[in-house]
């Protein structure tokens, strides 16, 4: 840490006990004096664009430390980037898991999810840049950092493959044409399962992070967030071909010949080449964004990517204006409530996603730590690891029982840090008060649920993409690709991928239809679980990192002791080998 960022630790310090003159002194510098509002923050930098032949400022923009004093204009406005930077990522769960690929319910009831998805967002955010102190105990709630959570995308491909479920063994509706209709039981079935399922990253939060890491090495973690990524990805690309819904289906009704239904203004059949354009226009205004766009764009480019495809679709005749209409003004938690159950096929899968959502959590609240120049080994990082991890944890029981999925550490803020050179927790609180507002506002989350599934699709795409991608570096910056490692990803990922490519595939394994209730929930849990493809590439990768020995002829040079002779090849020129018991360069090795 600098040192002249204050201190790291977030914990009462030993200061004179401050007067009502001096804080209302302090008030009044802070709101009322230029330097207070203002500061001399060079607020260009945040705007210019970074066109060819604009010369590029040289000097580096002010740090400002976890509890530094900052100018009450800049606060605002990188809160607003951090609430920009994440808007795409809590909005695209409940949407997905609402709408007509999750329990299809009517637009008021996915309206407020938004908005209450927004909201919940803000204040359980709030939790972990707070960072409590357990009395008389080595335990914290909460980071201290700007750890921003949000809806985990890991919970969309386990809520999906579970909805399909209910709906195929009548826990949901149908009508007589097969068609889903709303099953807001469903949903409340995933919250309940949730809301008890969150208890093993709470008992996780308490285990030393060192041997946590050691069961969930990123040989575990690194394929299981990669095929998160890519089964969702099949979503995002089916919504840009105009629907993930019925209307993509081979068979159908002829009420969905067009997408998403014939009575839609400006309904086209799937994969018509105007839907490709209008998630293309997102796509492409996303990749202009970053390479052409000023910092607070290239934070943003994926809302900026929604707001021109939206643009673009109002003007072509897309949207559907009759749920914004019909939208109340505000909102906020319990407007729609959900009865809570417990849906016994969804509780291993469950335990699976917050198993992995504290494994991110470790791996992002490192990189919060480094990207705000704040200790990443000793006991306050570790504390800051058992905080993180279990407000995690609680932030699962408090959402579900908000009528929001699970949430976890979002990582794409910890770019808005390194970019804006600003880790200061006022900006963390902004952020959490423009979350809060634009949940509130009803007419906002109105118009995000009524964007054409094709604007959306070119914008979740791309975010889709960016989980898998997450996935792939945490393999290549965390594995050695040995022998070893390369059998253990081989083996995880080759059922994995196929449930993932084949979701159906053990659907004909078990042939029990009887009465018992009991058996039938058992039977299905473990189609769950073998039909969803990340799942099984955890459990596999687990059980063969901890089983398979390391093989000291695949182990760097500099790990080998210096006595002892590891047996290489030489080549000769008459093409035949000759074996040297002398160490070779790790460039030799892998010739």
């Amino acid at each position: 840490m600098d040192e002249d960022q204050g201190p790291s630790q977030i914990a009462p310090q030993h200061a004179p006990k401050k007067t009502m003159s001096s804080r209302l002194n302090g008030f009044k510098k802070t709101f009322f004096t230029k330097q207070g509002i203002l500061g001399d923050y060079d607020y260009v930098f945040l705007l210019k664009p970074n066109l060819p032949f604009m010369k590029k400022s040289r000097q580096a923009s002010p740090f400002f430390g976890l509890n530094d004093k900052m100018p009450v204009v800049l606060a605002l406005v990188l809160g607003l980037q951090h609430a920009l930077a994440m808007l795409a990522g809590i909005i695209t769960p409940p949407i997905l898991m609402s709408g007509t690929t999750g329990v299809n319910l009517p637009a008021d009831m996915q309206q407020y999810l938004v908005s209450t998805a927004l909201i919940v967002s803000g204040i359980l955010s709030m939790i972990q840049i707070t960072r409590f102190h357990f009395y008389k105990t080595p335990y914290y709630l909460g980071t201290g950092l700007i750890s921003v959570v949000g809806i985990s995308f890991s919970i969309i491909p386990v809520a999906q493959g579970a909805f399909a479920q209910m709906y195929a063994n009548g826990y949901c509706p149908t009508d007589a044409d097969g068609n889903k209709l709303p099953c807001p039981d469903a949903y409340g079935a995933l919250l309940g399962t949730a809301a008890l399922c969150a208890l093993i990253e709470i008992l996780i939060a308490f285990i030393p992070p060192r041997i946590m890491l050691k069961i969930f090495p990123p040989i575990v973690t690194g394929p299981t967030v990669m095929l998160i990524g890519i089964h969702l990805i099949e979503t995002g690309f089916k919504n840009w071909a105009g629907g993930s819904g019925p209307c993509a289906d081979a068979t159908h009704t002829a009420f969905f010949d067009a997408c998403p239904n014939i009575n839609a203004p400006h309904a086209l059949p799937w994969g018509s080449p105007e839907y490709l354009g209008l998630g293309f226009s997102v796509f492409l205004t996303i990749i202009l964004c970053e390479r052409f766009g000023a910092p607070i764009m290239k934070s943003t480019s994926v809302i900026i990517g929604l707001l021109v495809g939206c643009i673009i679709a109002g003007a072509t005749g897309y949207f559907d204006r009759s749920g914004i209409d019909a939208a109340p003004v505000a909102s906020f938690i319990w407007v729609h409530t959900f009865k809570l159950s417990v849906y016994g096929p969804l509780v291993l899968p469950v335990m699976a996603v917050f198993i992995i959502c504290a494994c991110e959590a470790i791996g992002d609240i490192t990189a919060t730590c480094d990207v705000s120049r704040l200790e990443v080994e000793g006991s306050t990082y570790e504390s800051r690891i058992q905080g993180g991890v279990l407000a995690d944890g609680m932030n699962g029981i408090l959402a579900a029982l908000m009528t929001i999925t699970p949430m976890s550490t979002f990582a794409q803020n910890n770019g808005v840090i390194a970019l804006t050179r600003c880790a200061n927790r006022t900006a963390g609180y902004c952020c959490c008060m423009f979350l809060i507002i634009m949940g509130i506002f009803a007419k906002f989350a109105a118009a995000l649920v009524a964007i054409p599934s094709a604007v959306l699709g070119g914008m979740t795409t791309f975010l889709f993409c960016a989980v898998a991608v997450s996935g792939i570096a945490i393999i290549t910056r965390g594995v050695p690709f040995n022998r070893r490692n390369r059998f253990i990803l081989t083996a995880g990922l080759a059922i994995g991928y196929g449930a993932t490519l084949v979701p159906t595939y053990f659907d004909n394994v078990f042939s029990y239809s009887g009465d018992n209730r009991s058996l039938q929930g058992f039977l299905d849990a473990i189609v769950l679980i073998m039909e969803t493809g990340f799942t099984v590439t955890a459990f596999i990768c687990v059980i063969l990192n901890l089983t398979l020995e390391e093989e000291i002829e695949e182990t760097d040079e500099k790990l080998v002791a210096a006595d002892e002779p590891v047996a290489t090849k030489h080549i000769i020129p008459n093409g035949q080998s000759l074996d040297n018991s002398t160490t070779a360069s790790s460039h030799e090795k892998q010739k």
